[in-house]
């Protein structure tokens, strides 16, 4: 992984994110309207979160010290959590206002600077998403990942406001011009029910890694690698434990030999067999702690 690229990129997607909430903050607070300030201040926690996870892309490259033996890849699944948990109370506290409002009888909107704001943010939001999966695909950064499918469910939703304030811009003056006062907290609910399902995933992923669960494909590459050694080697049999956190894959091998397996063989050769075993998985090694075990007893394996 491009450690620069990816925290080049993801300055780049703080600045902007800023410039996005203060457009927000501003023309909902010009436009009177609740579904932009929320959109503004979903902005400004996630370029502060973009820029906790900044400081941590750096902190990962690190080597490890003293202290955190393992590395910092641990830090990653943690920050990300924090940035869903942040995320998904915003959501609801925005929904229950939405909702108070809707259920009060809306609220006068002013639709002609409300559309203006959902043309310019749609075009920046759109921008950065292609601009991120171009990036995304030489950095393979999990941050930049999330990053850019933050900007993508923007720019869909800034998209929706688009069509909406443009519906209801059409609507005034007409028979049907009571009903604008219930477009903005209504767009607000709908906002916020689509919004929760991104923390809620980012949360869901984080979780996986803090609880150290084992992942299915990593698992899978490591009984692949292990079935024709085994048979040809003549070994007993093994037990593998693999776990995922951040960036970093835990990978341990302990091997059961079989009596006649340490006559003649030495360390070269257990190396090799270290080698190949390695040489079948894709994690890089840059990106996993890697351990080969060979034991007589059971009871170390």
């Amino acid at each position: 992984m491009d450690s620069r690229l990816e925290q080049r990129a993801l300055s780049l997607s703080i600045i902007t994110t800023l410039g996005v909430a203060l457009l927000g903050v501003s023309f909902g607070l010009l436009a009177g309207s609740q579904s932009i300030l929320f959109d503004g201040v979903f902005s400004t926690i996630d370029a502060a979160m973009s820029g906790l996870a900044l400081a941590v892309s750096r902190l990962v490259v690190r080597e490890a010290t003293s202290r955190f033996q393992h590395g910092f890849w641990h830090f990653e699944p943690m920050v990300a959590a924090l940035n869903g948990g942040i995320l998904l109370l915003l959501c609801f506290y925005a929904f229950l206002n939405a909702l108070r409002e809707l259920l009060g009888g809306g609220h006068a909107l002013a639709f002609g600077a409300a559309t203006l704001y959902a043309a310019v943010v749609l075009v920046i939001c759109s921008a950065m998403a292609v601009y991120l999966k171009k990036i995304n695909r030489r950095a393979n950064s999990e941050f930049l990942r999330i990053d850019q499918k933050n900007w993508l469910m923007a720019a869909l939703i800034t998209g929706a406001l688009l069509v909406a304030f443009v519906i209801a811009l059409m609507l005034e003056g007409t028979a049907l011009d009571h009903w604008t006062p219930y477009v903005d907290s209504a767009l607000l609910v709908v906002l916020t029910l689509v919004f929760m399902p991104v923390p809620i995933n980012i949360i869901r992923r984080a979780a996986k890694d803090i609880l150290l669960m084992a992942p299915s494909a990593i698992d899978r590459e490591v009984h692949a690698a292990m079935k024709e050694i085994m048979q040809r080697e003549g070994l007993s049999h093994y037990y593998s434990h693999v776990a995922k956190s951040g960036r970093g894959h835990f990978i341990e091998i302990h091997i059961v030999t079989a009596p006649n397996f340490a006559a003649g063989r030495g360390m070269v050769e257990m190396d090799e067999i270290r080698e190949e075993i390695s040489s079948r998985l894709s994690i890089p090694p840059e990106r996993r702690w890697f351990t080969v075990a060979f034991t007589a007893e059971e009871r170390w394996a």
